[in-house]
């Protein structure tokens, strides 16, 4: 009992290892050593069974989720903030019942690895369209291992931090069992190929553009704080961003600042629509003329049979010209799944929208006067998170991007921090510039290298601008696309058939192989 005990705190301190390893406290270098005590609390005892190993995930899982996800508390109350965090929690426990049988196999630390990393792709991926938040990667934004997301993405990075990890603890235990030196020869490896790979990777990082240069704005009109009427919330909230856009216009005529070629409004800017609102789409109009640069806003779209939208709208001095709908949209936010089953558990589902995800290529272009168009890729607040998002819009030619995003709900919570932390991941991996422009913050502007040029302050008004080259062409990762996922799921399999053809799917380390189990005690047995 007492070990069982122990184990389960380890388990516990484990998940919170990953959590302070994310922004906003951002000690990136915990997330391997929290993979790498979980991988501990799997391997060292000799009898870890399927249920035993499903509850140390688990609580690895709740010691990251419920501090992480504390930011939906403050949206839709303490139910459904736990609820989330123990259905992501779940997912660690899948992969505490194959870490628990894949630690005593050859290799272990690379099996292991892989089925966190498709623990993660899978709870991305259902159920609702998944829930990307908490991955490994997006806690390494300004870590050196972020290079290697350039070269395999979000999900290789992932796999290399919890690869790193699992080394580091498989060489401790081979020590604490005084085990053979053969018995440091995998993870030696891995842990080499990881650091000799972030370190090969690093110099083609952020290298200089030879295209063409452009000036991006992105303002920050800031919400208020009270929680008035909806009509009088949103005339405050557009009123703030037209005010804060005319600030920049004035300091452009001053010589203060350089003529932008966009301005970027952020995610429900103005959720009264240009498109059915004249008074709205006269001032908006006025605003891009004085500004003298189209506005993408962050508005809704109503199409002919009555569907709606959220929509990033082009505004010009000649009105709406082009426009990005939302194509991944928030569950119980945006869309309300099985509306009438959640309904018993909290009145909050009423609240939620029926958005219809949009269809388009990701891409809007702003064009300032007689010159060339300006590719700009559009990723709208959780579309970031989603590896598939910012990859489209690359794939359809966009040479800077935007994520235009409205955090004003969360208050001042870590959220805003987690959500710009995937920001500089996306950068890396797609050698983009990236424009955060957020109600409230944090705005920033991220170089193609992960490091953030400039920022604001969170629940003020202000803007931002910048002069960057634009970028052409894709990074290894942008053409591996899903198939590093694939990869991952393949290697995780070989560990399964290794495991199963070594000594069957069985969780008890036979008493005479000594080189991978605990040491020797009297009481040992099968299963």
């Amino acid at each position: 009992m007492t070990a069982v005990l122990a184990r389960s705190l380890a388990s516990l301190a484990a998940g919170l290892a990953l959590y302070f390893a994310f922004p906003p406290t951002g000690l990136w270098w915990l997330a391997p050593i929290g993979i790498g005590v979980l991988y501990a609390v799997l391997a060292l005892p000799d009898r870890t069974r399927p249920r035993a190993g499903f509850g140390y995930g688990l609580l690895a899982g709740l010691g990251q989720f419920i501090p992480l996800l504390k930011w939906i508390d403050s949206m839709v109350g303490a139910l459904p903030w736990i609820g989330l965090a123990i259905a992501c929690s779940i997912f660690y426990g899948a992969f505490g019942v194959l870490a628990a049988r894949l630690t005593r196999v050859p290799g272990a630390p690379v099996w292991v690895a892989a089925a966190f990393t498709i623990a993660e792709w899978a709870r991305s991926s259902f159920p609702f369209g998944g829930f990307p938040w908490g991955r490994l990667a997006f806690s390494q934004g300004d870590s050196p291992l972020v290079s290697l997301a350039r070269f395999v993405g979000a999900p290789g990075l992932s796999f290399a931090v919890a690869l790193l990890g699992t080394a580091l603890a498989a060489a401790a235990l081979t020590a604490w069992r005084r085990g053979a030196a053969r018995g440091y020869a995998v993870p030696a490896a891995a842990a080499l190929i990881v650091v000799t790979g972030a370190a090969a990777a690093w110099p083609t990082v952020g290298a200089p553009s030879p295209g063409r240069t452009v000036t991006v704005a992105a303002i920050q009109g800031n919400v208020p704080e009270q929680r008035w009427d909806v009509a009088t919330q949103r005339e405050a909230v557009l009123t703030n961003h037209l005010e804060e856009t005319r600030r920049l216009a004035a300091e452009i005529r001053a010589g203060r600042q350089p003529q932008p070629d966009v301005v970027v409004w952020p995610e429900n800017s103005s959720d009264v629509s240009p498109e059915r609102d004249p008074s709205v789409d006269a001032r908006m109009r006025a605003a891009a003329a004085e500004v003298g640069a189209p506005i993408l806003v962050g508005s809704v779209h109503y199409d002919d049979t009555g569907r709606y939208y959220n929509s990033m709208i082009l505004m010009t001095a000649e009105g709406p010209v082009e426009r990005h709908d939302k194509a991944i949209l928030q569950p119980f936010g945006e869309t309300m799944p099985m509306r009438d089953f959640f309904r018993l558990f909290s009145s909050y589902v009423d609240m939620a929208n029926n958005f219809t995800p949009g269809t388009g290529d990701g891409v809007v272009h702003p064009r300032r006067g007689d010159g060339p168009p300006l590719p700009l890729g559009v990723a709208t607040c959780y579309e970031v998170a989603f590896d598939r998002s910012l990859r489209m819009s690359v794939a359809n030619g966009a040479q800077l991007l935007t994520v235009p995003t409205n955090n004003a709900t969360f208050g001042r919570t870590g959220m805003t921090w987690q959500q710009l932390g995937m920001s500089q991941v996306r950068a890396v991996e797609l050698d983009r510039d990236v424009m955060v422009a957020a109600t409230t913050g944090v705005s920033a502007f991220v170089r193609p290298d992960g490091t953030i040029a400039q920022n604001t302050r969170i629940w003020t008004a202000d803007h931002l601008v910048e002069t960057i080259a634009l970028r052409e062409g894709r990074t290894p990762a942008a053409r591996l696309g899903e198939w590093g996922n694939i990869a991952l799921l393949v290697l995780t399999l070989c560990g399964i058939a290794v495991a199963i053809r070594q000594d069957g799917w069985r969780f008890t380390q036979p008493a005479s192989d000594h080189s991978t189990a605990d040491r020797p005690t009297a009481d040992q047995g099968t299963t």
